[in-house]
């Protein structure tokens, strides 16, 4: 591999790439993210591997598998283009169809988009309501190039922007163009981006570190995997314009063990990155140095409060600290850091290359650019949204997540990940923004969105968030250890039948308690499920505390089974798939539920045909 010692050199390089690619007509693209690999996309590649061999037409048609296109729920994902047609859960033995189609220029029509409420068939990608009001800024390569292939990214203008940098700007005027943008951290806080940078290149302490933030352990969130392993050199680029603005010569990208591509993809991209002049010394012959390091992570969630992440690369116990001073003087190895997420960090070369106002243009006045969600739970389209800040949870929910299934009835939204806050329908149109949700008690957290239907008993959903980070507290500071164990066992209180109406008010102060004097972010935030639930659904808390009722029939100890004798057909379903035996009654007869060997599984209601099995 050529190194490229000068601005000019790239330059050319990048022409010549391009040239090189031009008589391929068309590319055709499928994903092989996380989500498409677990829907057996590595035999689909295969697949059109093999017959494009086999038709000898290599030169005619470029073949890749890149990164996440987004649309999880139609996986696997085959886009072609120029044209820009979209293939959904395309099969191994769909390649020869599709090679058809693209030398006939005819779509296949039975693996195009269908649309959910009028049945058109939809051939053009930006046409399919999903993508229709995305603006693709930071994932505008991914689904367009292979994350293994270095050249793919030189093809599309990478590391221009850090020829810029390195070239026609000072790290004054880098970090003065990040200012203006307006960027803010898109790890959960919304820390003014360039504050951070300047702070820690005023410092005059030595060595300076930046650090990506790849520790991403929301449930449900998976932007910054998704990012590493469609499109890490953006990534790596990113961290070189921030290190030469801070004055660092050293990165760590801190990723968690369990993202096992987004590791493999991110070391090719380092090693090529190496290999071609754009991390070591003298980078484009600027005379600036530095090289980044993966660190893996344990899994732990508190490991992603930026003081326990340091901690856990220093080797030591994943645990925050008390902050007296700022990371920017006192870091890693006590030493100025700059910390940013993923997805920060890819927003980098789009501002230097395109500029501050250009950025600044986009989304609201006080949160500035686009932001990455993944839209999950019981929503018909699955998967990852890039939107401009300002689009209302109503537009997302409803128009690029194709709302709910089964035509059931919305009822709430979770955002910002377990720490996140609930929000009801009544806030559907409130814009999305950082703002907008800390003030309706929710918050962007790092882009997670929970949907939730009629079905969803918001008491049992504070509990299941209750259970997950009081088992994530490290347990070092008292507010958060307690605290979140003792909201949890009145909410457990609660659901079991046995809740006192004076719990509601012990949970609100609870909450506020932990809320004011917890050391870390993982404990200030761990009250926000109960808090947003208690203030827009007080009255299911009620219900299970007054009525001894759950309104979505969810808690176990306040429902009860019961099968319809006019309803029932005597098929014996639900006789024979009872694990406990608790359904009987002869043939021809109606199935009777025996209370004392019920355990209330459901199985009798999911078996049934004739809905003759209630819950009351």
């Amino acid at each position: 591999m050529p190194r490229v010692n000068t601005v000019a050199e790239l330059e050319v390089l990048q022409r010549a790439i391009a040239a090189e690619r031009q008589g391929q007509r068309v590319t055709i693209g499928l994903c092989g993210g996380t989500g498409c690999l677990a829907a057996e996309s590595v035999k689909v590649n295969q697949a059109f591997r093999d017959e494009i061999a086999r038709r000898g037409i290599e030169d005619r048609i470029a073949f890749r598998m890149t990164g996440c296109r987004g649309f999880c729920e139609c996986g696997p994902v085959v886009e072609v283009r120029p044209q820009e047609v979209f293939h959904v859960r395309v099969k191994p033995e769909d390649a020869a169809e599709v090679l058809d189609g693209i030398l006939a220029d005819k779509p296949v029509e039975r693996l195009l988009y269908t649309h959910p409420v009028t049945e058109e068939r939809i051939v053009h990608t930006n046409d399919i309501p999903f993508y229709k009001r995305q603006q693709r800024l930071v994932f505008r390569h991914s689904g367009l190039v292979d994350p293994t292939d270095i050249r793919d990214y030189l093809a599309l203008g990478g590391y221009s922007a850090l020829a810029k940098a390195l070239s026609e700007m000072t790290p004054e005027q880098v970090i003065a163009e990040v200012e203006k943008s307006g960027l803010r951290g898109r790890g959960g806080g919304g820390f003014p981006t360039g504050r951070k940078w300047r702070s820690t290149r005023e410092s005059r302490r030595e060595p300076k570190y930046v650090i990506c933030n790849a520790d991403e352990g929301d449930p449900g969130a998976f932007m910054d995997r998704s990012l590493l392993e469609g499109d890490p050199h953006c990534v790596v680029e990113g961290m070189i314009i921030g290190a030469y603005a801070i004055g660092a010569a050293h990165g760590v990208v801190y990723v968690r063990q369990e993202y096992p591509l987004a590791v493999k993809n991110l070391t090719i991209a380092l090693q090529q990155a190496r290999e071609y002049g754009f991390l070591g010394q003298n980078i484009l012959g600027s005379g600036f140095g530095f090289d980044i390091r993966i660190s893996r992570g344990g899994g732990a969630f508190v490991c992603g409060e930026s003081s326990a992440l340091i901690a856990s690369i220093e080797g030591k116990p994943g645990e925050p600290r008390a902050k007296h001073t700022h990371m920017a003087e006192s870091g890693l190895w006590e030493r100025p850091t700059c910390l940013n997420n993923v997805e920060t960090w890819g927003n980098v070369p789009l501002i230097i290359e395109r500029g501050a106002d250009w950025y600044a243009s986009i989304g609201t006045k006080r949160s500035t650019g686009t932001k990455v969600f993944s839209i999950v739970g019981k929503i018909n389209n699955t998967g990852l949204v890039e939107v401009p800040m300002g689009v209302t949870l109503r537009d997302m929910i409803f128009e690029m997540g194709g709302g709910i299934p089964g035509g059931k009835r919305f009822k709430a939204v979770q955002t910002g990940g377990p720490s996140g806050g609930c929000l009801p329908e009544s806030a559907l149109d409130l814009p999305v923004d950082f703002d907008t949700l800390a003030e309706a008690g929710a918050m962007m957290g790092s882009g997670g969105m929970i949907v939730m239907d009629e079905d969803t008993c918001m008491v049992d959903v504070a509990k299941y968030f209750l259970n997950f980070l009081r088992d994530e507290s490290c347990g070092k500071c008292t507010a958060c250890r307690e605290g979140t164990e003792a909201m949890y066992q009145i909410v457990t209180e609660i659901c079991a039948g046995r809740g006192r109406q004076e719990h509601i008010a012990w949970l609100e102060e609870l909450g506020q308690a932990v809320k004011d004097a917890s050391m870390c972010a993982l404990g200030t935030t761990s009250a926000n499920p109960v808090l947003s639930t208690v203030r827009y659904f007080r009255d299911e808390y009620e219900a299970h505390i007054r009525d001894h009722r759950c309104p979505a029939r969810v808690c176990k100890a306040l429902i009860t089974f019961r099968i319809i004798p006019e309803r029932c057909k005597a098929c014996l379903l639900c006789n024979r798939n009872c694990p406990t035996g608790a359904v009987s009654g002869g043939k021809k007869k109606p199935q009777a539920i025996d209370q004392a060997k019920c355990i209330k599984c459901g199985a009798c209601r999911d078996v049934c045909k004739f809905e003759a099995v209630e819950v009351q």
